[in-house]
């Protein structure tokens, strides 16, 4: 026979077998999405902030210059000074209090700039366009749940209290806005609170800044050049790309888990696929055989057949990976804080040409093994499974006493023992993934708690306010503080308030100083969860984070010096708390950390609130009582952590697609089974097997490798999820307790995992169907 014959013969197959044309299609293109997906994920995650940073120029120290003691013939000096590689500037900017819809806002740093762009700090907009004019605001970050396109802020502590439109939010890639926003170079004097000392930002790049050391030594020889006072540094770009690093490198070992869970599901069901559509057709290979094609002519003819869904499949794949990695990586590039993420090249070509590639690897030995068959060997192949199988698992059925249909069914998978262990696997990876997908997702969300303590501090009150003579750089007064204290106790909402100092410690053992958080009170219900050990009870007992312990060498139960500026003390580490940070931290009373307790050192009033109190209506009762000129207010508690919200939406959508992809391996297998049985699927139906016992018949083909699946994947999802917290703790300078990982209640386990039968019945209603309705003499003909 001709080539051409050939390849008719192939695209003729593929048109009468459409449906396993299609599974081949779309099971390719959700692998290759996943794949792409995959690949754009960790090639984000492998250090984006430094990419970002190259892409967007980013300035490696920011600097606030006072413009009433440096002339701008002074800061142009500095762009010339040995080592300064690039700078930019001087950009106007002011601390503007804001409040929205009545409600405290927040200070917000405004730098005036006219366009996204310069030669340093190139800013990325997420939304919405560029300030051209007055009255409108950028503000860094993406849109969130109350803060859009078209939001108005009111600038309180100004003559007319001007209001500002959000029309657009932007990322600096080292956040030289502090988290504040741009608006046009004009408004920012229209935003100064009387009284208030003018400022500008500079900004500078330079020949050597690999190292703090470095970059200190650059900040040093630029203010040096500056009259004295006039400039401070705010910002450098180390500090900048640890943060970075901390917001975003757990995403790696999770996306990692799913990626060899799909890949290994890519590779049993494209085999189990391929290879089956090739077994299924040995009796039509002994007839073409027999009718002249050759034994190479078959190998191309079968690959053929197997390639054009094959590539249909993977070139959709690409594209629908992309479309699936647009959204996510905007909202990765959001919790790294680099502005902008895009798919890699590489990624749209590796995922389809590996999929390809291992599609053709998958076919090309069942085609080679049936191109080698003689002609009456491929006709006898074809006819039946080889003689044994599955004999004695239809005795043990009968013997049992099963229901006919059900026994049958159950037995049916050892006529097919390889097909039928494909499969089970399969259906083992799909319910893995989705077991594994919920308790990441409850994982997550301790993990979140834990670290917010939003859910056990649903309100808290900050300087968020313009105070009564006390400008933005200026603490409230006591009789202000007072008045807080007097206003939460007043509340009948009020459960637990606690008064929260932070101030930096030396530690002995420790390079740097230690952050450290001092409670005016009992503290012991914030919730903050503990890794070993117990929260502190008596005075002279901390707790510690992590890296603490890490950067000390230090243990639970040892003991610490620290230097708190006014004393020094010897302290006992009572325990451990899960506060991911590469920055060791400290957690102790007021009592035991003498000269915390300072008016400068006030940071905020955590409260926890009686059952039934909204916490927006608390903190609206409190700003009442404070009034709105305390510098104090009120507001509700939210979940701040981007990451977790993104990672849990991702683990859903990984998981999905996976559990997907299983369903159609399934379809593809009962299908097979089906074709392979179409004349015993004949006879039954003649000899008045009914619609509902052919359906179940067909069902339990599958529910036995389902149930044996459900049993595998159970402990294997226990263990990679406690993996995988565990390395995404690592990377986050952190341990995690027991808690985190321990999310698996027996009856929750068993519920998830009838994912299995779920997928595995899923997958095999379709088949079923079909032969339950089919007549008896179309299922014999069909033959």
């Amino acid at each position: 026979m001709s080539w051409a014959g050939a390849i008719r013969t192939a695209t003729g197959g593929m048109r009468r077998h459409k449906v396993q044309a299609v599974v081949i299609a779309t099971v390719l293109l959700i692998s290759t999405a996943s794949a792409t997906l995959g690949f754009a994920l960790l090639a984000a995650s492998n250090g984006p902030f430094q990419r970002a940073f190259a892409a967007q120029r980013g300035a490696q120290l920011t600097l606030s210059v006072n413009p009433a003691l440096a002339s701008p013939k002074e800061l142009a000096a500095t762009r010339s000074l040995p080592g300064v590689t690039a700078a930019a500037g001087p950009y106007r900017e002011v601390i503007a209090q804001t409040r929205q819809g009545g409600q405290p806002f927040g200070g917000l740093t405004l730098v005036g700039r006219a366009s996204p762009g310069g030669p340093l700090d190139q800013l990325v907009l997420n939304s919405g366009h560029w300030v051209d004019g007055p009255g409108q605001v950028v503000l860094a970050g993406t849109p969130g749940p109350g803060l859009q396109t078209g939001t108005t802020l009111t600038v309180t502590g100004v003559p007319g209290s001007p209001a500002l439109t959000v029309v657009g939010f932007a990322n600096s890639v080292t956040d030289t806005s502090a988290g504040g926003g741009w608006v046009t170079p004009a408004e920012v004097a229209r935003l100064r609170a009387p009284g208030t000392p003018s400022s500008e930002q500079m900004l500078y790049s330079f020949t050597s800044a690999a190292s703090y050391a470095q970059v200190r030594a650059d900040a040093a020889e630029v203010t040096r050049a500056l009259p004295p006072g006039a400039a401070t540094p705010v910002g450098d770009w180390l500090s900048a790309e640890q943060q970075a690093a901390g917001n975003g490198g757990i995403m790696e070992p999770f996306v990692v888990a799913f990626a060899l869970i799909g890949l290994a599901m890519a590779v049993l069901i494209v085999s189990n696929v391929v290879s089956g559509a090739v077994v299924a057709q040995y009796h039509r290979i002994g007839v073409l055989k027999s009718i002249g094609l050759t034994p190479t002519q078959v190998v191309v003819a079968y690959l053929s057949r197997v390639g054009w869904p094959a590539l249909a499949g993977c070139l959709a794949g690409a594209v629908a990976g992309n479309l699936l990695a647009g959204p996510v990586l905007n909202q990765s590039a959001a919790a790294y804080g680099v502005g902008s993420q895009q798919v890699p090249w590489w990624a749209s070509v590796a995922a389809p040409a590996g999929m390809l590639v291992q599609t053709a690897l998958a076919a090309f030995a069942p085609a080679l093994r049936a191109g080698r068959l003689s002609a009456a060997e491929a006709i006898a192949a074809g006819r039946a499974p080889r003689p044994g199988h599955g004999y004695a698992a239809h005795r043990l059925a009968a013997r049992l006493g099963l229901p006919r249909p059900v026994g049958l069914g159950l037995a049916a998978p050892f006529a097919r023992p390889a097909r039928t262990a494909v499969t089970l696997a399969a259906v083992a990876f799909g319910a893995t993934a989705v077991i594994f997908a919920f308790g990441l997702s409850s994982s997550l969300s301790r993990a979140a708690a834990g670290q917010s303590l939003s859910a056990t501090v649903p309100v808290q009150v900050s300087q968020s306010g313009p105070g009564s003579g006390a400008g933005p750089q200026q603490p409230p007064s006591p009789a202000q503080d007072a008045a807080v204290t007097a206003a939460l106790r007043a509340q009948p909402g009020t459960l637990h308030e606690v008064a929260v100092y932070r101030d930096d410690v030396k530690v002995l053992g420790i390079t740097g100083s230690v952050n450290a958080s001092a409670f005016g009170g009992d503290a012991s219900w914030l919730g903050y969860a503990i890794i070993a050990g117990r929260w502190y009870d008596a005075p002279g007992e901390v707790d510690v984070n992590t890296a603490f312990l890490n950067s000390s060498g230090l243990a639970v139960g040892d003991a610490a010096t620290l230097d708190t500026g006014t004393a020094q003390v010897t302290v006992h580490i009572a325990g451990e708390v899960f506060q991911p940070s590469s920055e060791p931290r400290l957690y102790g009373s007021t009592r035991t950390l003498p000269g915390t307790a300072t008016r400068e050192d006030l940071e905020e009033y955590d409260v926890a609130l009686r059952p039934g109190t909204s916490p927006d209506s608390y903190a609206q009762a409190v700003n009442a009582a404070l009034g709105p000129r305390s510098p104090w207010a009120a507001g509700s508690h939210q979940h701040g952590g981007k990451f977790y919200t993104i990672a849990s939406g991702l683990v859903g959508l990984l998981a999905f697609m996976v559990a997907v992809a299983a369903g159609l391996g399934v379809l593809n297998t009962v299908l097979m089974t089906t074709r392979d049985r179409v004349h015993d699927l004949g006879v039954f139906k003649a000899l008045g097997m009914r619609p509902g016992q052919m359906v179940s018949m067909v069902v339990c083909w599958i529910a036995g490798p389902a149930i044996v699946a459900a049993a595998i994947a159970a402990p294997a999802a226990v263990a990679l999820n406690s993996a995988t917290v565990r390395a995404m703790a690592g990377t986050a300078h952190t341990d995690v307790p027991a808690s985190f990982t321990q999310v698996f209640p027996p009856s929750r386990l068993a519920l998830l995992s009838l994912a299995a039968l779920v997928i595995a019945v899923a997958g095999a209603l379709p088949p079923a169907s079909w032969a339950a309705r089919a007549r008896p003499a179309v299922a014999l003909r069909a033959e």
